[in-house]
């Protein structure tokens, strides 16, 4: 894993990332289901709704990727990222392409003039805190996450 490359993804991109999207989904333990990964990818790309960072081999493939949503923060009043998903394929593993998605995002932030980036992770997930700390990331110890699930009436 000599030479990683990586970009913006772009409309060319949506199949390669659409598998990775799809197995980042069964890691959280969703059910496989390519055609909806791929029609979510090609929707934020085709809509400008996100920022997706793709790494690839020197050959071309997809080794992971890390989705950004901008938003904006009120209490600043600029403004932000939340860095949503952020996946690396199994075999690339421990070659630091997370690390460099975590970085490029970081500097795509910047060129953006977002003031920071958010992020949330399992608790389990104790690999991908250590390299987010690593990193200067900081855990929040003062504000609670709550999420509510909104469903369709008839």
């Amino acid at each position: 894993m000599h030479s990683i490359k990586i970009s913006t993804a772009t409309k060319a991109d949506v199949a390669a990332i659409a598998h990775l999207f799809d197995a980042y989904r069964q890691f959280y333990q969703y059910p496989p289901d390519l055609a909806l990964a791929n029609r979510y990818i090609e929707e934020r790309i085709e809509n400008t709704e996100s920022v997706i960072l793709l790494a690839q081999d020197a050959k071309g493939e997809a080794l992971g990727f890390c989705q950004l949503y901008p938003t904006f923060c009120s209490l600043e009043a600029k403004p932000i990222f939340t860095l949503y998903d952020l996946y690396v394929a199994p075999v690339a593993r421990g070659a630091g392409i997370g690390n460099l998605l975590l970085l490029a995002a970081e500097q795509n932030a910047r060129a953006h003039g977002m003031c920071r980036m958010d992020l949330t992770t399992a608790k389990t997930n104790l690999p991908a805190q250590a390299a987010y700390e690593a990193l200067g990331w900081v855990r929040d110890e003062v504000y609670f996450t709550y999420s509510k699930a909104v469903t369709m009436s008839d």
